[in-house]
């Protein structure tokens, strides 16, 4: 369990499930309001409670997703993947499922405490996420912790007749390790750091 000032994350358990797929799907078949900010451009298909209660299970075990909760309540969920594990190369994720948690830090905390949680606990050198740039809240996430932008594919997404670019951000260990002290103090203790040369 890793614990923050707003969040606490941990390990999915078979409780966590039924609330889960109750948060991230729409009772009415309707598409669910954060994924027109997830890769909305990617279809959406609400899948059958026993498909995902094992998906859930099987990533679970593997420690690929954990819950994301305030004050005791699942608001959302960080995961990762591998792009490439031979050669170390780690995505991460991030949703908070209802509108009335965002913008309040919850998931810039959340992110924190994640990147953290790998780097200490897995032989990676680096750590990053892909986005989309219609995701401005995403983009400000990837800023906040101080990563970088390591590429933008221009008007590759396509999604209401609008192009947007694919976005990617990264972090490397030692990036991190220089980083995090001041990154805790600002996120974590909510104090206001003095930038630095």
């Amino acid at each position: 369990m890793l614990k923050g000032n707003r969040v606490v994350l941990k390990p999915i358990e078979k409780s966590d499930i039924p609330v889960l797929y109750e948060r991230m799907h729409a009772k009415n078949g309707e598409i669910p309001e954060w994924k027109k900010w997830d890769a909305p451009y990617f279809s959406y298909r609400k899948p059958p409670y026993r498909t995902f209660r094992h998906q859930m299970l099987q990533e679970s075990e593997q420690g690929k997703r954990w819950v994301i909760l305030k004050e005791g309540e699942i608001i959302g969920m960080v995961t990762y993947y591998w792009e490439h594990q031979p050669s170390y190369w780690l995505e991460i994720g991030i949703v908070i499922f209802d509108p009335i948690h965002w913008n309040g830090g919850y998931g810039t905390e959340a992110f924190f405490l994640w990147i953290d949680h790998l780097f200490k606990t897995m032989p990676i050198v680096r750590i990053g996420f892909t986005t989309w740039s219609g995701n401005e809240r995403m983009l400000k996430v990837g800023e906040k912790l101080g990563m970088v932008m390591e590429a933008r594919i221009r008007k590759c997404r396509l999604y209401q007749g609008q192009f947007y670019d694919s976005v990617r951000y990264g972090m490397l260990r030692e990036e991190w390790e220089e980083k995090r002290p001041l990154l805790k103090k600002k996120i974590l203790d909510g104090r206001p750091v003095e930038a630095t040369s």
